[in-house]
């Protein structure tokens, strides 16, 4: 069973299965057979995250666009009318389920840049922790051809990231990998598991499809690349059939492609890896002992504060003295940092007049030097 020892997960879905082939009308059959397989994983207590393609199709339709090569400003278009309809139609078909959706924009710097790295990443949080599924596409009707993501795999991939996923499904028209593209060779041999994408590997990969889809195996390739160094565990398989998601590994063979490591460590890691601190938040012993124990930072055990560094900033935690305990990823500006250091967490909203996280560095955002165990 693929959802064994999952706690999140992140499935992509293509516009080539979403959209009726030949049309831009969305097939209301699958969708809603695909929302009976993500309420069954919410009743196991996962947490589920879609990134669903389709906007633009569907408002190819709506605008009466028939070109098969649109210009920049008209998939712009067809997006901002398509995406309407595209959340309207997973909102009732999860709505059948008592379940609530939010839709989620994002464009490359969402992911990229760390403030709104973190803006996004903590709403996709708040989300999940209020049990809704967030629907999360590409922004295209403000993202130019040069920053865009390009297609959905990649965007996936960063959310997967962004979020700590354990497990990312790529549902596509093409069951996994295969030596060579089998829809031109008949003695591509199917590749089951990877452990380690290669340039061997990556040779592999075929071209997009003409139609809808704007992927392919390269990107889809890419895409686990991005996932796998996240910690995250990628399966590409196929999707055409209804209920798709639980014929994954029974009626179904799929590609698995193996994490180098688990999620709260490659985000550690990456944490660590950060070159410039922006600041130093200096604690007291209290503080000290707790965050050794895997506590978060509190504003209570925080004594002083160095620097001008602004909300998702990874700073230097030191002890009383100065000497360097680690690192971490502050959830306050130094301005509102000073104002609430030495303070219970219940007084934050009085302070500063807004009611933000109870940790300025919560323990998923730190590291400690190992020396300092």
């Amino acid at each position: 069973m693929i959802f064994t020892n999952v706690k999140r997960v992140v499935i992509k879905i293509g516009s080539a299965l979403l959209i009726e082939r030949g049309a831009s009308t969305i097939r209301s059959n699958w969708m809603r057979a695909i929302c009976e397989n993500v309420a069954t994983l919410k009743k196991n207590r996962l947490d589920v995250v879609i990134v669903s393609s389709g906007a633009i199709g569907i408002g190819r339709d709506v605008l009466s666009l028939t070109s098969t090569n649109l210009k920049l400003e008209e998939k712009q278009a067809a997006a901002a009318a398509g995406q309407i309809r595209l959340a309207h139609a997973w909102q009732e078909s999860l709505a059948a389920h008592k379940i609530s959706v939010a839709q989620i924009l994002l464009t490359p710097s969402d992911t990229e840049e760390r403030r709104k790295h973190l803006n996004a990443r903590n709403t996709i949080e708040s989300l999940l922790e209020l049990n809704a599924v967030p629907i999360i596409n590409e922004n295209d009707t403000v993202a130019t051809e040069e920053i865009r993501f390009g297609d959905n795999d990649r965007l996936a991939a960063r959310v997967s990231q962004m979020i700590g996923a354990d497990l990312l499904i790529l549902l596509s028209d093409i069951d996994g990998l295969y030596s060579a593209d089998p829809k031109k060779f008949s003695d591509a041999s199917f590749i089951p598991e990877v452990f380690e994408l290669t340039e061997k590997i990556f040779a592999m990969a075929g071209e997009a499809s003409p139609g809808n889809s704007s992927g392919g195996m390269v990107t889809k390739l890419a895409a686990a690349e991005i996932a796998m160094r996240a910690g995250c565990q990628v399966i590409i398989a196929d999707g055409r059939a209804e209920h798709s998601l639980f014929k994954i590994g029974k009626e179904n063979r799929f590609t698995r492609f193996l994490p180098i490591d688990t999620p709260s460590n490659a985000r550690k890691r990456w944490i660590a890896a950060s070159v410039s601190h922006a600041g130093a938040i200096f604690i007291d012993s209290g503080a000290e002992h707790a965050l050794k124990s895997g506590s978060s930072l509190l504003p209570a055990g925080v004594i002083s504060i160095k620097g001008n560094f602004d909300r998702g900033d990874t700073v230097t935690i030191c002890d009383e003295s100065g000497h360097r305990l680690g690192c971490g990823i502050s959830a306050y500006s130094a301005k509102d940092t000073s104002l609430i250091l030495g303070q219970k967490s219940c007084e934050i909203e009085n302070l500063l007049g807004y009611r933000g996280r109870d940790e300025i560095i919560h323990r998923d955002n730190l590291v400690l030097d190992e020396k300092n165990f």
